[in-house]
């Protein structure tokens, strides 16, 4: 095996491994982007817009 051989087959080796870096490191930006945005969202929920029903008020349960 030739010396270029090797300098091709490393400078692939070196290419292929830094597209999967940059891959990697738009991912975990988009993902940190992501949870900064869920993060501000208001997560409060509110008594107002839904009360609790009871559901056993039904035909099935007999309570008449």
């Amino acid at each position: 095996m030739k010396q270029s051989d090797i300098v091709t087959t490393l400078i692939i080796v070196v290419i292929i491994f830094s597209i999967l870096l940059i891959l990697g490191v738009r991912k975990s930006y988009k993902l940190k982007k992501e949870n900064e945005k869920l993060n501000s969202m208001n997560t409060e929920i509110s008594d107002e817009e839904e009360t609790y029903k009871d559901f056993t008020e039904g035909h099935m349960y007999d309570n008449e």
